[in-house]
């Protein structure tokens, strides 16, 4: 009788992120993996946090020396927000990755060891395979959603497929006198970050430092662009976008006081369609927004359907999670400070708060 062969055994252990090959390992995972994002790129997670002052980690679960599950976190600190373990820091997505007979239950436990030992009360899971609610754990549902569809064949029937009220936006926005600018020189980073700053101040919220930008503009290479509106050669809109499995995910953008009356974030979101699909995408991701929204309303006008989003939080027995949602009611007094602010003053403090909110 022959014996039964062995069951092999998977091992859970925290990857070595100074090792190029263990990054390239990373990477190759994520891209072949059908829910793998951005957002799990050590491009992303290992590149924000170096750029804040946080710290990058990486759980995998191997079996026979192959990865079977992965959970890329940041471990963010901050005075005002307290500590956290992100999946992933900066990022609308992440979460646990795994392929077919890994022990998920095995990854969270693993987490919430990495949170004691990093002192940190809550662990925030931003999609990927969640955990089962209790013991700490909880599921937050509808509080967010994503917008994505694919995109048009061609310049006529992309403009054909926005609703008919917001296709007057953008015709009108193309008969002003703007110029779009596509690149990621120290022009693009420049004019997008000026931008930006103004965009952060006037929603009340703290801008992140442009290092965080630039990184991610940077680690990606090919695979992200700024998109920039000018007006009379001054940049009134701009957006950093990266590229994924086909599809464009425009990310960080804003627009100045002028850009409403210039209808420039119509232009912007406009040419960057066009754009996506002649550098071959076929679809265009919106990101998320907080339900009922500004943002929210904003892209349904587009034509986007709402997409519910859940996310799984984790928090120490006894303890409360941390509240760095910038939406937040109980934010409301120092959002409505902050928009008074001078820019510069705002400028010069955001980046210092921004950097520990995730």
């Amino acid at each position: 009788m022959n014996a039964p062969f062995a069951l092999m055994r998977s091992t859970v252990r925290l990857v070595d992120l100074a090792d190029p090959g263990e990054i390239d390992r990373l990477e190759g995972f994520v891209a072949r993996h059908p829910e793998g994002t951005p957002y799990h790129r050590p491009a992303w997670f290992v590149s924000v946090a170096s750029a804040t002052g946080n710290e990058a980690q990486a759980l995998v679960q191997e079996r026979g020396g192959d990865i079977v599950a992965f959970l890329p976190v940041d471990v963010i600190h901050s005075p005002i927000f307290g500590r956290v373990v992100a999946s992933t820091g900066f990022a609308v997505g992440g979460g646990l990755l795994v392929t077919e007979g890994a022990d998920a239950d095995a990854m969270f436990s693993a987490v919430e060891e990495l949170a004691r030992r990093q002192s940190c009360l809550s662990i925030e899971l931003r999609g990927g395979t969640l955990p089962t609610e209790g013991e700490g754990w909880a599921l937050k549902t509808e509080s967010h959603a994503n917008f994505a569809r694919p995109l048009a064949a061609d310049d006529d029937e992309q403009i054909k497929a926005i609703p008919r009220k917001q296709r007057a936006e953008v015709r009108k926005s193309l008969a002003n006198d703007l110029t779009v600018e596509v690149g990621s020189s120290e022009r693009d980073k420049a004019a997008h970050y000026e931008v930006f700053c103004e965009s952060y101040r006037n929603l009340g919220t703290p801008v992140f430092p442009r290092a965080l930008l630039d990184s991610v503009v940077d680690a990606f290479g090919e695979n992200a662009d700024i998109l920039t509106v000018r007006h009379e050669d001054r940049p009134v809109a701009s957006v950093i976008s990266v590229y994924h499995g086909g599809a464009v995910m425009p990310y960080w953008g804003g627009g100045t006081w002028d850009a409403r009356r210039l209808r420039a974030n119509d232009r912007m979101y406009y040419e960057l369609m066009l754009h996506a699909r002649r550098r071959g995408c076929t679809s265009f991701d919106f990101g998320r927004s907080k339900t009922g929204s500004g943002a929210y309303h904003f892209k349904r006008n587009w034509g986007f359907e709402p997409e519910p989003l859940t996310y799984a939080t984790w928090t120490v027995p006894g303890s409360t999670a941390r509240e760095a949602d910038p939406t937040s009611s109980k934010l409301s007094l120092q959002i409505a400070i902050w928009q008074r602010l001078p820019l510069a003053v705002a400028n010069r403090l955001g980046p210092l708060i921004a950097r520990g909110i995730g």
